[in-house]
């Protein structure tokens, strides 16, 4: 399960990975149930006595079928593998020594999917649900479409498929109904998506009143996505969640003070989590380019700069719009952590900060002991744009450190290239 996007283009999932918070699928649902949405009974199981105990209470409940689920924050779970017993990680099991089984084949393991890479990711929690008998599957999401400053709700008869392959080959199945803001989902726009997924009758209603609460929940919760894949038809019609991905848009958070019990930081990138503590936005990537910028727009430019110059870039780090020398200063430690940097870009608009500030501040941040050593031997390039852009880069370039100043894009890019070729 991907994350969605209106327009499916790949700056948009950086920007998603940046702004927002995951959860697991167990926390979406039991978030998603609060607010009325029918889910399949489930239970969450941290170790394989409570996924058998979980299993007995649902059995005990009517269940006559499990599913065994590793809880991690990627999708493709169901078509992943573990590295050790090679066990998928989604299950169905028939009984409750099926389950216990799966649960020790799961648990501890590391499940590689689409979405982890290789590397994979280690399985500490599992969800253990009802197994709920499937006639058809459908695909449901809401987000944010920016190109029209618009919600935007897709539906989709090809369920629990990734939505992007969807887009690439068959985009004519995927229908759309944008809400203007602040005004509710219009019942005719719900009636539309359903009948879109080509339902009538009972489950028709059923589904106008499924979206309808979706949209009314995703807007409560402040979601930045909401993605149910696969949504399903059962054979006695009813409309059921069976997979969800709730993502939070963080710029929202002093309204929920709960989301903090919600996070898992074991499923983050240590760095990201290390950068989350100076207030600094931070994506670890997979390249030899370290980033510091102000602002997402001039960090996906500062990317397009690193690439065009033959680099890839190693990071997605905003320090946003107060650079000063601590945050310049944390900035540094957490770029050169990374063994794979080889060359750092600082690209600052003076806006709200003047130039000659950050300027000063990389200045002093060079010279501290601890980033000293490891600047020696990466070069750092520093563009600075804006308010006393001139000042700062006299600063720069009469610090007598390993600091190249650059004023056009151009130059940096040309500076980027220059330091990896060294």
């Amino acid at each position: 399960m991907g994350i969605i996007d209106p327009n499916f283009k790949s700056d948009f999932l950086l920007t998603q990975t940046y702004f927002f918070m995951n959860i697991h699928e167990y926390q979406a649902k039991e978030l998603l149930k609060s607010y009325g949405v029918t889910v399949p009974a489930g239970i969450p199981a941290f170790t394989v006595e409570e996924a058998v105990k979980a299993a007995e209470e649902l059995k005990a409940s009517g269940a006559t079928l499990f599913v065994t689920k590793a809880q991690i924050h990627a999708g493709g779970r169901g078509k992943g593998r573990t590295k050790k017993s090679n066990s998928k990680g989604v299950v169905l099991c028939k009984t409750v020594e099926d389950v216990k089984a799966t649960a020790e084949a799961l648990l501890g393991d590391t499940l590689v999917t689409i979405q982890t890479g290789e590397a994979g990711q280690k399985v500490q929690r599992l969800y253990i649900t009802d197994g709920v008998d499937i006639e058809k599957e459908f695909y449901l999401g809401i987000t944010l479409d920016r190109a029209k400053s618009q919600n935007v709700i897709m539906v989709s008869t090809e369920g629990g498929v990734e939505i992007e392959k969807v887009a690439e080959e068959t985009p004519h199945l995927i229908v759309k109904e944008w809400v203007e803001p602040g005004q509710p989902l219009h019942g005719n726009q719900a009636r539309r998506l359903a009948f879109a997924l080509g339902l009538s009758g009972d489950a028709f209603k059923q589904a106008v009143k499924f979206i309808t609460t979706l949209y009314a929940a995703y807007e409560k919760i402040d979601a930045s996505i909401v993605e149910i894949n696969p949504l399903v038809l059962t054979p006695d019609g009813n409309i059921i969640a069976l997979d969800a991905k709730i993502n939070f848009d963080d710029n929202a958070s002093y309204r929920h003070k709960d989301w903090e019990e919600l996070r898992d930081i074991s499923e983050e990138n240590p760095f990201e989590v290390e950068a989350s503590k100076y207030n600094l936005n931070y994506i670890k990537l997979d390249g030899n380019v370290g980033c510091m910028v102000n602002g997402a727009g001039l960090a996906m430019a500062t990317m397009d700069i690193i690439k065009l110059s033959g680099g890839e870039p190693a990071n997605f780090l905003d320090v946003g719009g107060g650079a000063n020398v601590n945050t310049v200063k944390n900035g540094f430690k957490i770029i050169l952590s990374d063994p794979n940097v080889k060359a750092i870009l600082i690209n600052i608009f003076g806006g709200i900060v003047r130039c000659d500030r950050v300027a000063n501040g990389v200045v002093e941040a060079v010279q501290d002991p601890e980033i000293a050593e490891k600047v020696s031997k990466v070069p750092v390039i520093v563009r600075l744009q804006g308010t006393n852009a001139a000042e700062a880069k006299v600063i720069i370039d009469n610090s007598g450190l390993n600091v190249i100043s650059a004023v056009l894009l151009k130059e940096a890019a040309q500076a980027v290239t220059k330091a990896l070729a060294s």
